[in-house]
């Protein structure tokens, strides 16, 4: 597991509202158990697996298909209760547990038919057997409403059925008895009522001397009294002792069903953990759709190759907010380990900073991340973290005197696997003694070979970043025509603090910005005023790139479009081309059907007639287009000659010729007595029967 410091470092960099982005994601307890207790791996094959299940899951999300994993209740109590001795569910409970297997047999079922397409979520239930004998037992006991079946036991149904007898019995006496007191006049407006689990005549408070039966109350203005009928005593009295033998033996069947279910407690307890486990995938599934995250690649070594990465929670907010978010590009390697970020204030360091940090503990957690496809991180087993004020009450340290505490671990702890990001190195003391102190806490880190990205005002650290190896510059852009960040961030040179063109924007009167430069010190404003050329050169150059990436980007669409033009002209040549063709041959084919019938005719005059001549002449005239029909045998020779015909059945991608005009296609589809012959680029439905096997002269077959 990484070890982070200090103990609060993915708080620092905000990892706790990923963690409650997560959290209204899932539906069952299991899976936020999981998310309370999210580790960072530091083993690549780990991180890849779950990133991985996450991918797969999104996918299924965003191609429309349903994962069955619908079971969301929470069962600690009903599978404690499965392994204690003497337990006992009740019907309800029964039925949750039958859910549960069947969304497992569900599960299992809908991976065997999308069989290997998602390997990374079927490894999860590769062991798991679905145990058919669970839902007979429930089933057996258990009705769909979750009360026990009248045929659960003989004696339940012999009760039942006197209960029903009984019930009926007593209804029929009770209704008789309600219409002679109505006849009589003693009841009140309500008639009846229900009392202590008693039905009871409503009678007037006058005639309740009257009406024999036992009293068991009456109404708020005491002018009614509610008396169950002597007649009908008996009869709720035997009611009363079937209904307390019905729940006994209702008890004896759940807690008989209960040990035996018990046997499968296991199972049922992987079956439960399985459910959770692909709620907290499909959890982290959700979250990725909705920041764009992407799988990055991952590598044993660490390193850090950032291409189109977003924070995400920058990007959500934005994106709620319908604006642009600003993609961050970085790499850190071995050669170029820490990158000392410079710029003016709410340019964006820190959220840079924070982007990277907050990206490697997400990825790190199984997390897709929105990144570009070719990002690539490596797998870090430290991370350290100082950002924010650090002052300590408790401990009576300063800002700076807690600074630099944890300046002392990270030199004291750090090594080539640590990742560490230092907000404002050296602030809080003398601008010259804090630089030097940040120049040497910076030459310490460089040497452990840790990677990591500092943010910075000192120009010494500026400077210090082109000579010592392994450390390299880095700036955030402004726009100072605008006078305003453009949050974006360039790698190998320094940036400018933009003091003085910060303090025009503020309204700060220009006496006092001009005493404020000659007061200062002509090397450092002489040293602040290049960089501050140079980076409005590069914020020109920018625009000009992204000028010139436009009018490729048109050139790009307007060769597309060519291309596609051109085509759309070749498939049209070819289609009018083969069209010709078949025209030529068809002619052909009525061509000789009418010689053929033509012939026949020709034999029955020579026999009939004697005038043999007129017999000649006619055989002549059919005979007349003799050179057309050599003209089309001889296209088909020199089919003959491109071909060798090997017959055979066919398969997708043969070569297929026509029996009938010799044109000659590959094999597309094969339906039944049909197939879909593609010549050039067009697709023809055709009868199989009239087509045969071909390879071209000098191919040799498989």
């Amino acid at each position: 597991m990484m070890q982070l410091y200090p103990a609060n470092a993915a708080e620092s960099l905000e990892f706790h509202k990923i963690r409650d982005l997560l959290l209204h994601k899932c539906r069952t307890d299991a899976a936020r158990d999981r998310v309370a207790n999210i580790r960072f791996h530091t083993h690549k094959d780990h991180a890849g697996r779950d990133l991985l299940q996450t991918w797969e899951y999104k996918t299924i999300l965003q191609s429309g298909d349903h994962f069955p994993n619908d079971f969301t209740r929470n069962l600690h109590k009903e599978l404690k209760l499965l392994s204690i001795p003497g337990g006992v569910l009740s019907g309800e409970q029964f039925l949750a547990v039958q859910q549960l297997s069947l969304n497992t047999r569900d599960m299992l079922l809908w991976f065997k038919k999308n069989n290997e397409l998602f390997p990374a979520l079927r490894a999860l239930s590769a062991n798991v057997v679905y145990e058919k004998k669970i839902t007979e037992i429930i089933s057996a006991v258990i009705d769909e409403s979750g009360m026990v079946r009248d045929n659960a036991s003989r004696e339940l149904m012999s009760i039942r059925a006197d209960l029903g007898r009984v019930r009926s019995e007593a209804r029929k006496v009770f209704e008789g008895v309600i219409r002679r007191l109505n006849k009589q006049g003693y009841l009140a407006d309500i008639s009846e009522s229900f009392l202590n689990g008693r039905r009871t005549a409503a009678v007037l408070a006058e005639y309740k001397r009257i009406v024999r039966g036992i009293l068991h109350g009456e109404s708020d203005t005491q002018k009614t009294v509610f008396i169950e009928p002597e007649e009908t005593t008996i009869l709720n009295n035997e009611i009363f002792m079937l209904e307390r033998a019905e729940g006994r033996e209702i008890q004896r069947i759940l807690a008989q069903t209960t040990k035996d279910l018990s046997g499968y407690a296991p199972l049922l307890e992987t079956y439960y953990h399985l459910c959770g486990i692909y709620d907290y995938i499909r959890a982290k599934a959700m979250l990725a759709i909705d920041m764009n995250g992407n799988m990055p690649r991952l590598s044993q070594h660490p390193g850090i190759h950032l291409e189109k990465a977003y924070h995400p929670l920058l990007y959500l907010h934005n994106k709620h907010s319908h604006k642009i978010t600003i993609p961050l590009n970085l790499t850190l390697d071995r050669q170029q380990r820490i990158l000392i970020i410079s710029g003016p204030n709410a340019g964006g360091k820190t959220v840079a900073m924070k982007t990277v940090g907050l990206l490697i503990l997400m990825a790190q957690a199984g997390l897709l991340i929105p990144v570009g496809e070719n990002s690539e991180f490596g797998i870090f087993k430290q991370l350290m973290v100082q950002i924010g004020d650090t002052q300590s009450i408790e401990h009576e340290l300063s800002t700076y005197s807690a600074h630099l505490q944890h300046m002392k671990h990270f030199m004291e702890f750090a090594d080539g696997k640590t990742l560490f990001f230092i907000d404002e190195l050296g602030s809080g003391s003398d601008p010259n003694l804090g630089g030097a102190f940040a120049e040497a806490i910076v030459e310490e880190l460089a040497g452990k070979f840790s990677l990591g990205i500092i943010t910075t005002h000192y120009l010494n650290l500026k400077v210090m970043a082109g000579k010592v190896r392994g450390i390299m510059n880095g700036a955030m852009s402004f726009d100072e025509e605008k006078l305003e960040p453009l949050y974006r961030l360039v790698t190998g040179k320094p940036g400018s603090s933009y003091t003085f063109a910060i303090a025009q924007r503020s309204g700060l009167p220009p006496a006092v910005i001009e005493r404020a430069r000659q007061l200062t010190q002509r090397e450092h404003f002489k040293l602040d005023k290049m960089l501050h050329q140079a980076e409005q050169q590069t914020v020109k150059l920018t625009d000009k790139e992204k000028e010139l990436d436009k009018l490729l980007k048109e050139n790009e669409k307007l060769k597309k479009h060519y291309e596609e033009a051109t085509n759309k002209e070749k498939q049209k040549q070819i289609y009018e081309t083969l069209r010709l063709q078949n025209k030529v041959k068809k002619e052909e084919l009525d061509y000789l059907r009418d010689t053929e019938r033509k012939f026949k005719q020709i034999i029955q005059d020579w026999k009939k007639t004697e005038n043999k001549q007129e017999v000649i002449n006619a055989a002549e005239n059919v005979l007349f287009r003799k050179k057309q029909v050599d003209s089309n045998a001889s296209a088909a020779r020199k089919a003959d000659k491109n071909y060798d015909t090997i017959g055979g059945k066919p398969k997708i991608g043969d070569l297929m010729r026509n029996r009938t005009n010799h044109q000659v296609g590959t094999l597309a589809e094969l339906r039944d007595k049909k197939a879909v012959v593609k010549i050039g680029n067009l697709p023809f439905t055709v009868n199989i029967d009239e087509w045969v096997v071909v390879r071209k002269k000098g191919e040799v077959k498989e």
